[in-house]
């Protein structure tokens, strides 16, 4: 689709009280929904749409919002929610616009600790997420654990593996896959917060202003390594993101074999949804994790 449906951007003008906009432009680069760059006379936004059945954008509502609350707008900004709106069963999604053409990330990585640090004040004491969610276009099922071990296992690692494509692994194999992953994580104290879920090179920038900028994501209330293992799977991001991030989160021993573990879960998703070159890569995980 090239073009917004007539109806949905009256809906639109009529949720904000502005005339038709001056352009409505397609912005590339997701591959899950559409998006456009649409301009009224006195403001720009941002807007994503989803003619899926599920509700992703509803859950992307709840996720913006929330890690809204948690950061320090000084260094990390969090695109703000105009309006969420069902047109015909199609979900439109309209976020303030932002530009962004800067690639220093200290602030981004000192924003991130912030966030983490300040949502862990707030510590439910529980790990996951009062409702369902995606990650990517995979289910991310809703549920709370009072341990941080059957939580990652129980609402992250066994539905991904659950869906894995049939006989791909022997069940003796995915038995001693989850001990070794309990045993690994058993003397780990993590540190509960608010994460991103989805926190990859294509999810962040910076603005114009050198404030950090995270989007896209896919929260929930887990170890925030779990964000920090993600911005090594897909390109690592710059060295100031690390140094800044780690002057507000201390580094904690052992992060290396987690990030490998916290990764794993990245990676069945990918197979579970594209399949080729990701099962092979789950396998490879495997072989790394058993041999920790």
């Amino acid at each position: 689709m090239k073009s917004i449906p007539y109806y949905e951007v009256s809906e639109i003008c009529n949720n904000l009280g502005e005339g038709l906009p001056k352009s409505i432009k397609q912005v590339f680069g997701g591959d899950i929904h559409k998006s456009w760059e649409i301009e009224f006379q006195n403001a720009k936004f941002f807007l994503k749409r989803n003619e899926r059945e599920k509700k992703f954008l509803k859950y992307e509502e709840s996720c913006l919002n929330n890690l809204q609350k948690f950061a320090n707008n000084e260094n990390l900004v969090i695109p703000k929610i105009i309006s969420y709106l069902e047109v015909n069963n199609v979900e439109l999604l309209l976020m303030e616009w932002i530009n962004m053409n800067n690639t220093d990330q200290q602030k981004l990585g000192k924003g991130l600790g912030e966030m983490h640090i300040e949502s862990n004040k707030f510590n439910p004491k529980s790990f996951g997420y009062p409702i369902d969610g995606y990650i990517g276009t995979t289910n991310q099922i809703k549920g709370w654990e009072n341990n941080w071990i059957k939580c990652f296992m129980n609402l992250r690692i066994g539905p991904q593996l659950a869906i894995l494509k049939k006989d791909f692994l022997e069940s003796d194999i995915k038995n001693k896959l989850k001990s070794k992953i309990e045993s690994e994580l058993y003397e780990h104290e993590p540190f509960i917060s608010l994460v991103h879920g989805d926190l990859w090179a294509g999810n962040i920038g910076v603005n114009q202003i050198k404030k950090g900028v995270i989007f896209d994501p896919a929260c929930w209330w887990a170890d925030c390594e779990v964000d920090i293992a993600m911005t090594r799977l897909f390109g690592k991001f710059n060295k100031e993101f690390y140094e800044n991030y780690y002057k507000v989160v201390p580094f904690k021993k052992g992060f290396e074999r987690r990030t490998i573990i916290y990764n794993f879960y990245h990676i069945l998703n990918h197979a579970n949804m594209f399949g080729g070159s990701y099962l092979h890569q789950v396998k490879n995980y495997i072989k790394s994790i058993l041999s920790l």
